[in-house]
C-alpha cells in the first residue's frame, strides 16, 4: 500500500485544515486507516483512527473529524478550531483490521507526511 497525504499548510489559531491521504496498492478497505502526528522533539502521537468506527485522541476529540470514501481509496482529516499546539507533521498510516490503533507499531504502511503550522 502506497500512501500520499495532502493539504497541509500554514493557518491562524482557530482556523481549519482538511488533510487528504490517498492509498494505492493492494485493497482498501481491507484496512483501518489513522492519522498520526509528530511535533519537534517529540514522539509521533495518535491522532484518530478509523474502520467501521471512528476513534480520536482526547486532545482532538470535537475538533478533529476522520472520514474515508472508499470508492475513492482516501481517508480525510478534517480538523477545526486549529490550536498552536496541533504543529506537527501529520502521517497517514494503515493497519489490518481490529489492531490497537492508538499504537503506531500497529501499522504496517505509512505515507511521507505533511506539515500542518498554526500560528497564534
Amino acid at each position: 500500500v502506497q500512501l500520499v497525504e495532502s493539504g497541509g499548510g500554514l493557518v491562524q489559531a482557530g482556523g481549519s485544515l482538511r488533510l487528504s491521504c490517498a492509498a494505492s496498492g493492494r485493497t482498501f478497505t481491507s484496512y483501518a486507516m489513522g492519522w498520526f502526528r509528530q511535533a519537534p522533539g517529540k514522539e509521533r502521537e495518535f491522532v484518530a483512527a478509523i474502520d467501521w468506527s471512528t476513534y480520536y485522541a482526547d486532545s482532538v476529540k470535537g475538533r478533529f473529524t476522520i472520514s474515508r470514501d472508499n470508492a475513492k481509496n482516501t481517508v480525510y482529516l478534517q480538523m477545526n478550531n486549529l490550536k498552536p499546539e496541533d504543529t506537527a507533521v501529520y502521517y497517514c498510516a494503515a493497519a489490518n483490521l481490529f489492531s490497537v490503533y492508538q499504537r503506531k507499531d500497529e501499522y504496517n504502511y505509512w505515507g511521507q507526511g505533511t506539515q500542518v503550522t498554526v500560528s497564534s
